[in-house]
């Protein structure tokens, strides 16, 4: 593979800020308004190889500073939900809740998951040379009394994205928080009979509200991964995407392996997506479908979209019933930020071509210098990686 010298420069996508990284193997852009890693993709390939593996919202996408109420409602939905769905899209923060906001949060106008992915970001430095380029982006929180900081790096010649993030407590009293990172995937990288997830989990549970009466599984029950209690009867497996058009649903897993990585994989396309992190940091994976089920805008029953979320919290209920709950399976259902002190997290996202003739994923490990991916027993493929003992450090 011929790999070019490697780039960190300002562009737009879809008419929206962003900045974009690439090295020769892959391409990130991430947007200035919301901070979503907005596309991300392989530079060589077949054209199905080069797509952008992140979910693009299908209806018009609108950066947070031009969101007007009272011209967009109809178009987004109420305030509080319309206003994050406006710029939705791809691989999403939530932060510093995960879930609606309480209804008095609401009537100050705050909106589904939290301020991050509503608010202006700003660049606060890149760089590039022969052998790698990065970015640093920042946003303030200043309801939660948080700033968030985002450093994106990529190596030449590698497939692979190396990712650390700082939350700091402004405010001189700890800080109770969710973190959640809400990867969407979605056609034409994930399509229902050619593709499927893979989650190293085993206890689970769906989650306890429903799906606007379409739901595809029961509520608040628990389940072995990844058959879970469909509305119907009998279980369904929920590492295939889009199994019944007009339903949807919401159930987290929580993760086994010390060292995690979820993946993706479109069997038919011969193309994989995956993230690597410590499950002491993040050890929650949240899935949501939304299969051609909400009718009102902007989903006009035409959406399908997969959420491949990991993070602190299991369920997106928001904090007050997360905190009432308490520990799930054990497990902390979300994270302490000290007075005045600072939490770092690091993980790496990658994408790999894949022979067409794998269609499962049996394991994902990791080692000093790549990630390997097995399936049937024997290895797909080592997807070079050499910084990946920051992973470890987190």
């Amino acid at each position: 593979m011929a790999h070019s010298a490697t780039s960190c420069a300002k562009t737009t996508w879809k008419g929206r800020p962003a900045v974009r990284l690439a090295n020769g193997a892959i391409e990130l852009t991430a947007l200035i308004g919301g901070g979503p890693i907005a596309d991300l993709r392989l530079s060589t390939g077949s054209p199905a190889q080069r797509q952008n593996v992140l979910w693009e919202a299908p209806w018009r996408s609108l950066d947070p500073s031009g969101y007007r109420p009272r011209v967009h409602n109809r178009a987004y939905g109420p305030e509080s939900v319309g206003r994050f769905l406006a710029g939705f899209t791809g691989h999403t923060l939530c932060l510093d809740y995960f879930g609606a906001p309480s209804e008095e949060e609401a009537k100050q106008r705050l909106c589904l998951h939290g301020e991050a992915s509503v608010s202006n970001w700003k660049v606060v430095r890149h760089s590039h040379s022969k052998n790698a380029a990065s970015v640093v982006m920042q946003v303030n929180l200043p309801n939660a009394g948080l700033k968030f900081e985002r450093e994106l790096r990529v190596a030449r010649g590698e497939t692979v994205v190396y990712v650390s993030e700082t939350v700091s407590n402004l405010r001189k009293a700890d800080h109770f928080f969710h973190w959640t990172e809400h990867v969407t995937l979605g056609p034409p990288f994930l399509r229902e009979e050619e593709s499927l997830v893979y989650v190293p989990a085993r206890q689970a549970m769906t989650w306890p509200h429903g799906y606007d009466g379409k739901s595809l599984l029961i509520d608040s029950q628990e389940f072995i991964w990844p058959d879970a209690p469909a509305e119907h009867g009998g279980t369904v497996d929920i590492s295939r995407p889009f199994v019944r058009r007009g339903a949807g649903f919401v159930a987290a897993a929580l993760l086994k392996c010390e060292l995690a990585c979820i993946a993706a994989l479109n069997f038919r396309h011969g193309l994989l997506l995956g993230y690597c992190f410590a499950r002491a940091v993040f050890p929650w994976v949240t899935m949501w479908e939304e299969n051609c089920a909400r009718q009102e805008p902007p989903w006009e029953g035409r959406t399908q979209a997969r959420g491949l979320e990991f993070g602190t919290t299991p369920i997106p209920v928001g904090k007050y019933q997360t905190f009432a709950r308490g520990p799930l399976f054990g497990t902390p259902t979300f994270r302490r930020v000290p007075a005045k002190g600072r939490l770092q997290v690091r993980y790496a996202m990658f994408v790999a071509p894949v022979s067409a003739t794998v269609r499962e994923i049996s394991d994902i490990q990791l080692d000093q210098q790549a990630i390997t991916v097995r399936g049937a027993g024997s290895a797909l493929l080592r997807v070079p990686a050499r910084d990946l003992k920051i992973i470890r450090a987190s």
